[in-house]
């Protein structure tokens, strides 16, 4: 045994044990009340971004916003994005995917199936998860998200800064889902 090999036995282990925390973890993020304004959504703790989970349930609130008010969700979504804004290709690619499917991020939410009309359940709760293929590389994680409308999960990609806040660096949860009951004229 070397000089140094216990300590570095106590580092791997060290890291093992990082990694493992975040694998296979799931996450309620609970709003109890949703912001009216960029301001009071400013104010929520989850806006300190200190968490990768956080990041991925307030990117799913900033989207719910885009049918009502664009301006302010893409305000919501670059002040998650840092130092990276939205890009005029995603600007596009975004109001591209609201087109007559205004229920997609809503679907996010806990209770919110395309048999209720996407309409969460109180408290609204986003339950963002990883699995061991989470860690996508040094600073990026990559956070599950289950639709009540599609048969499989979407995924959010954060990345850690200097800062120690965890942006948004890619969304893949504006893909169609079922489409609400109340719009299927055989139901």
């Amino acid at each position: 045994m070397g000089l140094f090999d216990n300590l570095k036995n106590k580092v791997n282990d060290a890291a093992k044990k990082a990694t493992q925390s975040l694998s296979n973890k799931k996450v309620d993020v609970v709003f109890p009340k949703l912001p009216d304004t960029y301001e009071e959504f400013l104010a929520l703790p989850q806006a300190a971004m200190k968490d990768p989970f956080d990041t991925a349930a307030l990117t799913v609130l900033a989207f719910c916003f885009y049918p009502e008010n664009k301006e302010l969700s893409l305000k919501m979504l670059n002040y998650l994005r840092g130092p990276r804004p939205l890009m005029p290709m995603e600007l596009s690619f975004i109001a591209d995917r609201f087109r007559d499917k205004d229920y997609v991020p809503r679907s996010y939410f806990n209770g919110a199936t395309y048999k209720n009309d996407y309409i969460p359940a109180e408290p609204y709760t986003v339950s963002p998860f990883t699995n061991p293929h989470s860690d996508i590389q040094e600073n990026m994680k990559r956070l599950w998200l289950n639709s009540g409308g599609a048969d499989s999960p979407r995924y959010v990609d954060v990345r850690l800064a200097k800062d120690g806040k965890w942006y948004l660096w890619e969304q893949y949860i504006l893909a169609d889902i079922r489409k609400p009951e109340s719009t299927n004229p055989w139901a």
